[in-house]
């Protein structure tokens, strides 16, 4: 025989009970099944309030008693099509109801609420939907459970007295009909008779009880989802259903916020070794999850994250504390006298303090127990007065597999580091199947993300992106991302969320990831933005594996590193101006992204998409020391002087160059120097050395006068150079040289300038836009590295961005 228990979802609608039914009786073809019902969705919580309302003599009572009335007959008429059934189940139904009102109308006369009277209240929501389902479901008899479960008052609450009410099971099941309908939740106190409860969930538990009293084969538990998740889904939107549990993963998961079961449940049938099915009466064909005592192995370290929000941590401490026998057994008992729960333990090894987790709504109670409790230690300075820190949430990791398994601890907390969130408490219970921390409410979706993901738990791993510039660079990178995105989840199991794009005055997010397809149109319609407001919107959406890719030019982005480094957004820039900017600055951003464990890429500062940084950064790191650099590092330039010719004079190239996309949108930054020099200062630095741009000696192939003044007067006097610079190049013609703008480090000094180079050096052949480094190194000194290739271009830097990016994503 089966056990079948369907929650208040699966009793709430016309559509969820008449799905119940046909579960019903698909499976009492089968075998003999007994059915555990809950009250209608929502009834338990209306019984409560109105009684409330009752108390306070607030004659809106009989309105929302009314509600319920109709409610119950509505439901009766929809679903009830044999008329002499309905009207039978009608006057079961209203004379619970009058039965109902008279406790009521008590309440409302005599201004008074007992428990007595409160659990008979909530008993009705349950005996009326069971004869609802009992009357609806063919063959179905009826059963009260007030008759069978008995419970006793132990320990300041209403506890199961499992001797007596396993015998009285058995009793009333002896002869089990096809279908047996039970009321769950509710019971009667052994002793006095009086009606009780079983606690909020308790429909579970009394469905387990006669799971074990009968020996059941199985016990199903019929609910909203299609089984216990890796994590909530209203919070990950990734989280998926748990096949398998074991009895202690699934115990640990409810006792920590899963509300797919009510804990207690999980021990009767446990004991007995009797299954529990987790089911979705709303999606019936889905397997659901099973708890079983042995489950098959699986490659997954932890089975599940669950979380309680709304948690305070009670921190008792004094030196008194240290090595004091009986201190620990004060602070619970006194706790326990006064009815609180707590969750979560931590100790310092020290014994000078205690940190026990409660319920936020009980940190004030539990704040003055303990202070009462030790008063005279607090008087005599022995002990600090009770601190309670609210507004905490915990988190706790669940799985079998944790135990004995090295590293789990501190993959847990490397992983919550590099995110930026603080750990305020944590404990791990000898079992190993549990590790709880507490952490600040508004970092709860963060940690839970980024727990999932790094858990492997989650199908792909995943990395936000933030995207600051939509011009010829980060428009290339969107339109790469978008056309990598799926063969990345395929092959690496990667998935980029772009969930910000702004450009110069506008900005759009999206948590979940923008639509890459109407970005432009969206960004257009958008509201107003600025630096200030992209940086608080980051910081504010505080989102896990964040990465904030700067494509622009601007000084105003650049300026905003700094602060989401802090707050652990990694940062990849095609903007030179950070990297290049005061030496303590630039070492401060560095130092920053080390200490957070976030990364602060620049790739195409240098070289658009050439991994020079890269190989200067493993040369040292694996020992070597860089004695010199000589590059070519503006392709803007080296296009300039490759394309210049009797037929195409040097404004011309200009021009070409600012045409083609290889020019700054000022090309005055790439004459001037300055883009060369603040490349060579960045390789220098990268090299090991500390170096400003004011120590760059500049050497200038264009008058100072001409950078002067607006850049439309710029484009009018450059034809003016054409005669000069053409003299220049035929007589280099002649001699078989060519021009290189290079930029040299040696000896701790740097430079940039205009150099003839003849045929023998290795710069001699560089063609178009394509930059080279030439590195000498203590290993590479006889025969100096070269690095050569595009060194321009939106797509190629927008490639080079996308590699770091990537270099983030594989760490």
């Amino acid at each position: 025989m089966k056990v079948l228990k369907f929650g208040g979802t699966s009793v709430g609608s016309v559509d969820s009970i008449l799905s119940l039914k046909n579960i019903v009786e698909a499976e009492a073809k089968k075998q003999s099944v007994v059915v555990v019902v809950s009250a209608l969705g929502g009834i338990t919580n209306q019984l409560l309030s109105t009684s409330q309302l009752a108390l306070k003599h607030n004659d809106r009572w009989k309105d929302q008693f009314d509600a319920m009335v109709d409610r119950h007959h509505k439901m009766i008429d929809t679903i009830i099509t044999d008329t002499k059934k309905r009207e039978n189940l009608f006057n079961t139904v209203d004379q619970l109801f009058e039965q109902l009102k008279s406790i009521y109308y008590g309440v409302y006369l005599i201004h008074d609420l007992s428990p007595k009277t409160q659990n008979a209240i909530v008993s009705y929501g349950e005996r009326l939907s069971s004869n609802i389902v009992a009357s609806l479901i063919k063959g179905a008899k009826w059963f009260d459970s007030r008759n069978f479960i008995k419970t006793e008052w132990k320990n300041h609450k209403n506890m199961l007295d499992s001797e007596l009410t396993n015998k009285l099971v058995k009793d009333t099941f002896e002869d089990l009909p096809r279908i047996s309908l039970v009321p769950g939740f509710i019971s009667r106190d052994r002793d006095t008779d009086e009606i009780t409860n079983l606690g909020r969930g308790g429909s579970d538990y009394t469905a387990a009880i006669i799971a074990a009293a009968l020996d059941a084969e199985v016990l199903e538990i019929w609910t909203d989802v299609d089984g216990f998740m890796t994590a909530d889904p209203r919070i990950i939107k990734n989280a998926y259903t748990i096949p398998e549990l074991s009895y202690i993963e699934a115990m640990e998961l409810c006792n920590f916020g899963a509300k797919v079961v009510y804990p207690p449940t999980i021990y009767p049938v446990c004991v007995k070794n009797i299954p529990i099915r987790i089911k979705n009466t709303f999606n019936p064909d889905n397997p659901g999850t099973i708890i079983l005592n042995h489950i098959q192995e699986d490659d997954k370290l932890i089975k599940g994250i669950s979380s309680i929000n709304g948690v305070a941590l009670i921190t008792v401490t004094g030196l008194s504390m240290v090595g004091v026998i009986g201190v620990n057994r004060r602070i619970f008992t006194a706790l326990t006298k006064e009815g609180i729960s707590v969750f979560l333990v931590s100790q310092a090894s020290s014994e000078n303090s205690t940190s026990v987790g409660v319920k936020e709504e009980d940190a004030d109670a539990a704040v003055a127990v303990l202070d009462h409790e030790f008063a005279a230690e607090i008087e005599d300075g022995a002990m600090f007065p009770m601190h309670a820190e609210k507004g905490l949430a915990t988190v706790a990791i669940v799985g079998e597999k944790m135990k004995h398994t090295a590293g789990i601890a501190g993959k847990l907390f490397g992983t919550l580091g590099r995110s930026g969130i603080s750990v305020i408490a944590c404990a791990q219970g000898a079992s190993e199947t549990n590790i709880s921390f507490v952490v600040k409410s508004d970092v709860l979706r963060k940690s839970l993300n980024v727990l999932h993901d790094s858990f492997f738990l989650s199908d792909y791993k995943v990395l936000n992106l933030f995207i600051c510039g939509v011009g010829t660079v980060g428009g290339k990178l969107i339109e790469q991302i978008k056309k990598q995105y799926e063969e990345l989840k395929e092959r690496s199991r990667l998935k980029l969320n772009v969930v910000g794009i702004a450009s110069s005055h506008n900005a759009i997010y999206n948590r979940d990831g923008l639509n890459l397809d109407n970005f432009k149109a969206e960004l257009k319609k958008s509201e107003t933005s600025s630096p200030e407001k992209l940086r608080d919107h980051i910081i504010a959406m505080n989102i896990f594996n964040s990465v904030f890719v700067d494509c622009t030019a601007s000084k105003d982005v650049a300026a905003l590193y700094q602060s989401l480094l802090d707050h652990n957004v990694s940062v990849v820039a095609a903007n030179k101006i950070a990297a290049s900017s005061d030496y303590t600055s630039y070492i401060r951003l560095k130092n920053t992204a080390l200490s957070r464990g976030v990364k602060f890429r620049f790739e195409t500062n240098v070289g658009a998409g050439l991994p020079i940084i890269g190989t200067i950064n493993d040369l040292r790191n694996s020992g070597d020391k860089i004695l010199k650099i000589q590059a070519v590092l503006s392709g803007t330039l080296n296009y300039i002087f490759n394309k210049i010719s009797s037929d195409c004079p040097f404004s011309e190239t200009v021009r070409l160059a600012k045409e083609e996309g290889y020019a700054e949108p000022d090309p005055r930054v790439d004459l001037s120097g300055t883009d060369v020099v603040r490349k060579l200062v960045i390789l220098s630095r990268e090299a090991g050395y500390k170096v400003e741009q004011e120590d760059v000696e500049k050497n200038l192939f264009i008058p100072k006068e001409y950078f002067e003044g607006n850049v439309e007067n710029f484009w009018k006097r450059l034809p003016e150079l054409d005669a000069e610079f053409e003299v220049k190049r035929k007589k280099l013609e002649a001699e078989k040289k060519r021009w290189r703008f290079v930029a040299t480090f040696e000896g701790g000094k740097t430079s940039v300038g205009l150099q003839e180079i003849d045929m023998r050096h290795p710069f001699y052949d560089l063609e178009g836009s394509n930059n080279i480094v030439m590195l000498t190194t203590e290993r590479y000194k006889e025969f100096p590295m070269l690095i050569q290739g595009y060194g321009a271009g939106a797509s190629v830097t927008a490639a080079g961005v996308f590699a770091n990016i990537m270099s983030i994503a594989n760490i």
